[in-house]
């Protein structure tokens, strides 16, 4: 039998592993799979049968339960439910070293797909555990963290038409029937400043401001977006008809909508938009009330999520890479 190797003195002894404090916070009305009673089985099969729980009935519950999870210790917080409640979670930890794990329950799941998280309870819950963290840049609109996308105009006027009860009588379907009825909204005039220069002044029906690339139904519409490099993709259509925007969506739809003629596309860290008359905008497709100005800026770095070894973070293969 050969010796067993010793560890040179030197370098001391091991440090211990930080010990896993498991909190849920989930959306009451959010479903998948099994339902959060296999959720609940599936964390106690893995050690740890009595995590930190916290049914909500809206997401803008969200943000308190997380804050209350850790302040009970909680070491990663598993998020059940759509785009809205994952958002309130990423506001509420970014900064912290407390990391988000994503449950996918919701309709579009945006972050989930950019991330390859999987839309299985046991897999997703796997990488919760066992994955990395790894760090992923924020952006900051009004004060408000996203992780995804966020704007004003056309993409907003859709999630402020779009109600709850639609969504689960409808699914995906409502986001179409209320993006018809968008097209046809008068354009907003604006002014664009990035990084303190002027970039963009005139109408326009849509400004969206992105940390990944890939939007519902798998659209990319920031093809070289990373959510890793410390910026911000910001995408400005100018399109007035439903015609035009027929060809914005084609373009987009074979991933070429950076050749459109009605699109203007840059990258920065800091954004001002002004418009001439109030207009709601929306973060990770969470409506938000109208406004004449808009601040975004990005926190690199600032988010600790559990992805997949290699998460992705758009779907043209931007990833950020495990170390």
């Amino acid at each position: 039998m050969p010796p067993q190797k010793r560890r040179p003195a030197s370098q001391g002894p091991r440090a211990p592993s930080k010990k896993i404090r498991v909190a849920v916070v989930a959306h009451s009305g959010k479903t998948f799979g099994g339902g959060l009673e296999e959720l609940r089985a599936v964390l106690a099969r893995a050690g740890h049968p009595r995590p930190l729980w916290f049914e909500v009935a809206k997401s803008a519950a969200a943000k308190r339960a997380v804050r209350h999870a850790v302040k009970k210790g909680a070491t990663v917080v598993f998020a059940w439910g759509g785009d809205g409640l994952v958002q309130r979670c990423v506001d509420a930890l970014a900064g912290s070293d407390v990391s988000l794990a994503i449950l996918p329950a919701g309709t579009a799941n945006l972050l989930a797909t950019n991330l390859g998280i999987p839309r299985s309870i046991a897999r997703a819950v796997r990488i919760g555990l066992r994955g990395r963290a790894h760090p992923l840049d924020v952006g900051v609109m009004n004060g408000e963290r996203f992780a995804v996308m966020a704007g004003t105009g056309l993409d907003a006027l859709i999630m402020n038409d779009v109600s709850r009860s639609d969504k689960q009588r409808l699914g995906r379907l409502a986001y179409v029937r209320s993006g018809v009825k968008a097209m046809q909204a008068d354009r907003v005039r604006m002014k664009i400043r990035v990084d303190g220069a002027v970039w963009f002044k005139g109408m326009a029906s849509n400004v969206l401001v992105g940390n990944v690339g890939t939007i519902a139904g798998g659209i990319t519409v920031f093809p070289d977006a990373s959510a890793s490099d410390g910026k911000l993709e910001i995408g400005v259509v100018t399109a007035k008809t439903p015609w035009q925007w027929l060809r914005v969506f084609t373009r987009a739809a074979i991933g070429r909508v950076t050749r459109s003629p009605y699109v203007q596309k840059t990258t920065g860290k800091k954004i001002s938009i002004r418009l001439d008359r109030k207009s709601p905008y929306e973060l990770d497709g969470g409506a938000r009330p109208g406004t004449k100005r808009i601040k975004v800026r990005v926190e690199p770095g600032a988010l600790r999520v559990c992805a997949p070894g290699a998460a992705r973070a758009t779907a043209a293969n931007a990833s950020l890479r495990a170390a």
